[in-house]
């Protein structure tokens, strides 16, 4: 049985994952950034720590603290055994055990929980969900958007997928997501068609290889560079 899902759950990644998923410089972490998706990920924290420009973005920041952690709490075990029935999917390096997995899931959301009531107050975290983004023209440098788009592409239909990263270039002018598997790690059925379609908008489309990896053949992510 593949790994699946039926809903998207909050699932949060460290600031060091992103930097290896979005092949991030430190010219990049200087520019003003939309982590789109974001959920209860610490690279905000952490990048506005270091003095960054970040702000996220997910329908889960309607919810306050407590109530996000009662969510955590509720999908938590589910992710792990999910993991745990299907180790083949996944590669155990860096990451070395299931165990490993769940202790450094939930420290980077315990970490993003004290980070979220004042960075709520502050305008980082927004309460906003694709494929409609409350911000203006080219607010942002660059919009990445992790474990979303393509990872829920049994959920999410192309059209939503289309919609969501032409919005996604409407507010900043270079876009990165990442990965390009659905849940099961198998190609998304949307990407090349999604390609397509936004290379005829005269936008420079590509695939590139990062250095990170824990779904078995995750290591590209899809670049998009506004005309």
């Amino acid at each position: 049985m593949a790994f699946t899902l039926s809903q998207v759950v909050p699932w949060g990644r460290t600031f060091d994952e992103y930097v290896a998923m979005f092949a991030l410089s430190d010219t990049d972490l200087g520019k003003r950034i939309l982590d789109c998706s974001g959920g209860p990920a610490s690279f905000n924290r952490v990048l506005t720590a270091h003095g960054g420009r970040v702000l996220s973005a997910d329908p889960i920041y309607c919810f306050s603290a407590d109530e996000i952690r009662r969510r955590i709490g509720e999908t938590y075990e589910e992710v792990l055994d999910q993991a745990g029935k299907n180790k083949d999917e996944f590669v155990w390096r860096t990451i070395t055990s299931v165990e490993e997995l769940g202790r450094i899931r939930m420290a980077a959301m315990n970490d993003f929980l004290a980070d979220y009531p004042a960075g709520k107050t502050e305008g980082r975290y927004v309460d906003a969900a694709l494929p409609t983004l409350p911000f203006n023209d080219g607010e942002f440098d660059l919009a990445i958007c992790s474990h979303f788009l393509f990872l829920y592409s049994e959920q999410l239909s192309e059209d939503f997928h289309f919609r969501s990263i032409r919005e996604l270039c409407r507010v900043s002018s270079e876009v990165r997501i990442f990965p390009l598997l659905e849940l099961g790690t198998r190609k998304s059925r949307h990407l090349d068609q999604i390609m397509d379609r936004l290379g005829h908008g005269g936008r420079k489309v590509s695939v590139e290889r990062v250095s990170y990896e824990f779904q078995k053949g995750g290591n590209e992510m899809l670049r998009i560079v506004t005309a």
